[in-house]
């Protein structure tokens, strides 16, 4: 492997382990509605784990409400179980056309609860790059010492790996801060 390749494959990684945050993150309820609190349940759809979102359409119609409806009204009923079934903690309201989800205010306690959960999430995100620059400095390390790189370009390329890992967590870092506040608005 080109040693070049060890900063851009790193970088790729990084941004990835970013994105899965970003994704958790929005997953996370935060006591307005939001068409991204479904996106990890799945429904069993005919035996098959389908995302709700490729089930039926989603709307906003109110900031406290969700309306969920399906292009196949046999699917309603998996679908209600699925979101009973998930970590929402909402109860579904079936009229036998559409799902409403009523999106209650969030506790004190239950904010905390969340702050603590996004906290959690970014700390693994932290690590995830870590892991990634772990790898990346290993590499740097091996080519040296097989002579395929000076002494000054590892260190250059340490350099350079140790300020994207430093922009990486940062960003992670202002991910988790966002939701927080975004969870302790009122």
């Amino acid at each position: 492997m080109e040693v070049s390749e060890v900063l851009s494959k790193a970088e790729a990684k990084m941004s990835k382990g970013v994105e899965v945050l970003e994704r958790e993150l929005l997953g996370l309820r935060t006591g307005r509605a939001s068409p991204a609190l479904l996106e990890n349940i799945r429904v069993d759809y005919y035996g098959t784990p389908t995302p709700i979102n490729q089930l039926a359409t989603i709307s906003v119609p109110e900031a406290q409400l969700l309306v969920i409806q399906p292009w196949d009204k046999n699917a309603l009923p998996a679908i209600e179980k699925a979101i009973l079934r998930s970590e929402l903690g909402i109860t579904p309201s079936n009229d036998g056309n559409l799902i409403r989800l009523a999106i209650p205010q969030l506790t004190e306690e239950r904010r905390k609860d969340l702050v603590k959960l996004v906290r959690k999430r970014v700390e693994e995100g932290r690590v995830a790059i870590r892991n990634v620059r772990r790898e990346a400095l290993e590499k740097i390390r091996l080519a040296e010492k097989e002579k395929e790189i000076s002494e000054d370009e590892a260190r250059r390329l340490q350099d350079k790996l140790q300020k994207l890992t430093d922009s990486f967590i940062e960003s992670v870092d202002r991910l988790g801060k966002n939701k927080e506040t975004e969870i302790l608005e009122v």
